[in-house]
């Protein structure tokens, strides 16, 4: 299990390389990267992240180690941004590796599920008429109901 919380862009193709590579007991590997989006309303000139370092770190393995232990994985990768981004750059990534596909996916789908919603990043939307804090989605929200365990 890899969790990285940085500052520094990464090149997604070459994560997952790494991340797959001597897997040869896992049948899977699921992997998503989200990126900054443009607003349809107004030109965004960059996304702006914060964080807390080390309760962030912590609270991504908490999640991660969730994953692993509701599903069978061989290994997850959690790669997250913080900073100054435009249009177009990666903010994270997402990697689970499983010996079957529907545990690889249900996984990913999870941590990403958490990450949109849970994880401890604040995320700011400047424009040329200003600057907004992002604000939690209802559909996110309903998102991670679907996670719940009795």
């Amino acid at each position: 299990m890899r969790i990285s919380v940085q500052e520094a862009a990464f090149d997604a193709g070459a994560e997952l390389n790494a991340f797959q590579a001597g897997k040869v007991d896992m049948g899977a590997v699921v992997s998503f990267s989200g990126i900054v989006r443009d607003l349809p309303e107004a030109p965004l000139r960059h996304m702006l992240i914060e964080h807390y370092p080390g309760m962030t770190e912590r609270a991504l393995t908490k999640i991660a180690e969730e994953a692993m232990s509701r599903w069978n994985l061989g290994d997850v990768l959690v790669i997250h941004r913080f900073g100054q981004m435009a249009p177009g750059d990666q903010i994270m990534m997402v990697a689970t590796a499983s010996p079957h596909r529907k545990d690889a996916f249900a996984a990913a789908d999870f941590l990403m599920d958490y990450l949109k919603s849970r994880a401890p990043f604040w995320k700011k939307e400047v424009t040329a008429d200003g600057a907004d804090w992002v604000a939690s989605k209802q559909e996110d929200e309903d998102a991670l109901k679907q996670w719940e365990q009795d």
